[in-house]
């Protein structure tokens, strides 16, 4: 009796059922395409790959033999074919488990979900899709009516007291992407998907895309247009957190929208509010799905300001305000002193607005137990100024799903330019909130001679020097990134640029005050702070460099002698 097949001809055979498993997939996945773009895009590739091109068995493996996942950030990835992809099949798959665990969570009752979506390719088909299914699933769907900021959609559901909402965007990733992210109502209160609620999601999607056939999932025309009312009820709302105070007449201001959604919403915020309107950088003021004048819609990267910075110094501008492309995030550039401009960091400007939320809720008598929040990547800073002022301190896991569930929240923010300034308004971090409430400072600091760099100095002063920074390592392939995070759990670093590493918190395991997280947290013997994470959002590993320094020099130094440091323990880990 002949045994199993081994050696090194055992893979050939093992590759060609490999290589026909995954056309078999495509070609199933082509039969139920409803679009005509993937359709050409994925029989284009099985004819390639049929006739035995190696790039197209490549592409067909890469977008088959895996799916997206869904999680607490929801799904995002590029659009194509494939179930590694977004596209209009794995929408209507998430759309239809989504619908599932809505009816599942309500149970007798009719339940609802609002549908809101930004700019990107797509996202206006996606959402479409989206509110049919659930209609025809029963439910009451009510689509924005236009393309809008992901903070509408997060007020859209609190304020219309649906049970869940979906936001089709990918904030600010690469112009070939896009995603789903889910927010719930009831308990939830309109924030984000947390554990468990990830993990039934995931598995009711998973269930409709194994057993129904995307041509035979209910659809409906039955859904809703929500008028424009929930557009303005966000308005009005937004411009009471910081209607312009003496010091904004006459001021002259930047804006940029980064090619997304923005604008709109701002302006008519502007002008609710009293402030005067900025001079808008014309090429990235309406949205446009390529992108064309950045390399990435981020206004953290390099270079993705740079016509924002322009425009100000041609217009003799004060400040600098830019969103990202849904408008959930807030960039903020000042001179630099030197005939220049200088963006802020995250850190700087959410201790900014922490510091503006501290000094109103000790005015208006915060009761107890009002606290102030940011992720634990984000500047220690904001736990001086808690402190300080005698209000809670709660750190949490990164995204705003976590730092909106702080018990007591006044205000939270994170250090990638997220900022929630007023939680009774979204749940979620809101670029245009936070927009509202730096203008009413750079108004109050004009008003009594000073600048946003002159505040800066002054908190500074007041509650120490800190100074952060981050390394940013971009991979292709994500094992890279799993393998560095399990050597350096393996084997800690003793030292860090020559200073000892005194101690070392995992949080795979979570802790008392943190739910699990892939995290690893060094202290240094001179109270520096390195954490180092993957992102949740794109093939990178990063780590957060924090510091408390003598002066602003000195901080500055220290920081960057850290940064080095990191690059290098990070290439070793790599190659290990």
């Amino acid at each position: 009796m002949t045994g199993p097949k081994t050696g090194p001809d055992a893979a050939e055979p093992d590759a060609a059922a490999s290589a026909e498993a995954t056309l078999d997939a495509a070609r199933a996945w082509l039969r139920e395409d409803p679009d005509p773009e993937t359709r050409a895009e994925l029989a284009d590739l099985i004819e390639r790959s049929e006739g035995g091109e190696v790039e197209a068995s490549a592409a067909l493996h890469d977008r088959f033999d895996t799916r997206l996942v869904f999680g607490t950030a929801g799904l995002r990835g590029e659009l194509g074919a494939g179930s590694n992809r977004m596209n209009r099949v794995l929408v209507a798959q998430s759309a239809a488990g989504l619908a599932a665990f809505v009816r599942d969570r309500v149970g007798a009752s009719i339940g609802s979900i609002v549908v809101g979506y930004d700019g990107r390719k797509n996202s206006a088909v996606f959402a479409r899709d989206s509110a049919e299914i659930f209609a025809g699933a029963g439910l009451r769907a009510i689509l924005l009516p236009r393309a809008m900021p992901t903070p509408v959609l997060a007020f859209a559901v609190r304020h219309l007291g649906v049970d869940a909402g979906v936001m089709v965007t990918a904030s600010h990733n690469p112009p070939r992407d896009n995603g789903y992210k889910v927010y719930l109502g009831g308990e939830d209160d309109g924030a984000q998907i947390v554990s468990p609620a990830d993990s039934a999601i995931a598995a009711r999607i998973d269930e409709v895309a194994r057993t129904v056939p995307v041509s035979r999932i209910a659809r409906s025309l039955g859904y809703e247009i929500a008028g424009n009312d929930v557009l303005e009820a966000y308005v009005a709302q937004t411009a009471a957190v910081a209607p312009a105070p003496s010091g904004s007449e006459g001021m002259r201001w930047v804006y940029t929208a980064m090619h997304g959604v923005g604008r709109e919403t701002l302006e008519r915020v502007l002008d609710a509010a009293g402030y005067p309107r900025p001079t808008l950088v014309e090429e990235q003021s309406d949205p446009d799905p390529g992108f064309p004048t950045v390399a990435f819609p981020n206004p953290e990267e390099p270079g993705a300001m740079d016509l924002a910075m322009a425009t100000a110094t041609a217009t003799g501008a004060e400040l600098i305000l830019a969103n990202d492309p849904d408008a959930d995030r807030l960039a903020v550039g000042i001179p630099d002193g030197a005939g220049g401009w200088r963006r802020l960091s995250g850190n700087d400007i959410g201790l900014l607005l922490g510091w503006r939320a501290a000094r109103a809720a000790r005015g208006a008598g915060a009761p107890a137990g009002a606290s102030l929040a940011s992720s634990l990547v984000s500047s220690p800073g904001l736990a001086a100024i808690a402190g300080h002022y005698g209000l809670d301190f709660h750190e949490t896991l990164t995204g705003f799903k976590w730092i909106s569930r702080a018990p007591g929240l006044v205000y939270g923010f994170e250090e990638a330019l997220g900022y929630l300034v007023d939680p009774h308004i979204v749940r979620d971090k809101d670029g245009l909130s936070a927009a509202v409430a730096l203008l009413e400072l750079a108004a109050q600091a004009r008003a009594s001679g000073s600048s946003l760099g002159g505040m800066l100095g002054e908190m500074a002063a007041q509650f120490g020097h800190f100074a952060s920074a981050q390394v940013s390592m971009r991979f292709d392939d994500l094992a890279v990134i799993s393998h560095i995070m399990e050597k350096l759990r393996a084997q800690h670093p003793v030292e860090i640029g020559g200073i000892r590493v005194s101690r070392v918190d995992d949080l795979l395991e979570g802790s008392a005050a943190l739910p699990p997280g892939d995290v690893v947290r060094l202290w240094l013997d001179d109270g520096s702070r390195l954490i180092v994470r993957p992102s949740g959002t794109e093939p990178k590993l990063k780590v957060y460099i924090d510091v408390r320094g003598e002066s602003a020099q000195d901080a500055a130094s220290r920081t960057a002698a850290l940064e080095a440091a990191s690059r290098h323990f990070l290439s070793e880990l790599r190659e290990a």
